[in-house]
């Protein structure tokens, strides 16, 4: 069965990645976290904003980026996401997502690093009126681009 995958690199805020497993779980998405993660894995905060769902996670945790693409990407496309202009090939809602694809977000502070930007010509980003904010928290913008990739991808047709 095809399945989504949410890669988090270097994720620095423990709520944030709580919900994403939260989010994960609903949705029957893969989570990989790459190190050096800003909170130990078994924090209060990761397990409150999973709630008692976070054992259900489908999780991975990488030591660092190199880990990942050499065992945890198995092929798939990496899909980066971006909140800098002239970074990105499609608003997240025109993206052709593809059933395997690895769902790529930065850290909190600093978003991708222009080595990993570099690494696939599939990035998005997810539009925003002009001018209002710098970006969204990164739990939203995971659920966000998860759904729409759910959607384009047909993965939760047969959903109730």
């Amino acid at each position: 069965m095809a399945h989504l995958n949410i890669v988090l690199h270097e994720p620095e805020i423990p709520a944030n990645t709580g919900n994403i497993g939260r989010t994960c779980v609903a949705t029957g998405t893969r989570l990989h976290l790459i190190k050096p993660l800003g909170f130990d894995i078994s924090d209060k905060a990761v397990r409150r904003a999973g709630l008692d769902y976070w054992p259900n996670v489908r999780l991975r945790v990488w030591p660092d980026w190199a880990a990942f693409a050499a065992q945890g990407q198995q092929g798939a496309r990496l899909v980066l996401t971006s909140a800098k202009k002239g970074q990105v090939s499609a608003p997240a809602h025109q993206f052709a997502f593809e059933p395997e694809d690895c769902l790529v977000f930065g850290p909190e502070t600093r978003g991708l690093p222009q080595e990993i930007l570099a690494l696939s010509p599939h990035r998005i980003r997810i539009p925003m009126l002009e001018g209002r904010v710098r970006s969204l928290n990164l739990s939203t913008s995971a659920g966000i681009v998860l759904y729409m990739a759910l959607a384009r991808t047909g993965l939760m047709e047969d959903w109730a």
